[in-house]
């Protein structure tokens, strides 16, 4: 009867015989709830530590793949270079290719007209020699 009439006014016995304002559902439920809490709370701190290492770990793999990035593009920037300086050896090249061939072509119109000369020579000398 008592404890009807300390229910009625809000206060409880709870297993241990003190007095508590919450009905000891409640109060388990209370105590349930701040474990399931303090639990969360770990799950979560748990959570960011883990999002933390994340995200240090693509932090370092996106540096990696800028330095690769930078690599690929300085390669690439070789490559035209070289190509480039082998266009402009390949057309210095044929440029001294032309020009040999035309004086190639000289030498040949020069010892034609030598010969001619030769020949001219070597044809008086010869009249020259039937003459005497």
């Amino acid at each position: 009867m008592a404890d009807e009439a300390l229910a009625r006014a809000g206060l409880h016995f709870d297993e241990l015989n003190k007095i508590r304002v919450l009905e000891p559902e409640v109060a388990q439920q209370t105590k349930e709830l701040k474990e399931e809490c303090k639990e969360f709370v770990e799950k979560i701190g748990d959570f960011q530590k883990i999002v933390g290492t994340f995200i240090d770990m693509v932090d370092s793999v996106a540096k990696e793949v800028e330095k690769e990035k930078i690599k690929a593009l300085g390669a690439r920037n070789l490559l035209k270079s070289i190509t480039k300086q082998r266009e402009a050896q390949q057309q210095q090249l044929q440029a001294l290719i032309t020009e040999k061939k035309m004086q190639l072509e000289r030498l040949r119109i020069q010892q034609d007209a030598l010969l001619k000369e030769e020949a001219s020579q070597n044809e008086f000398i010869d009249q020259l020699i039937l003459q005497k």
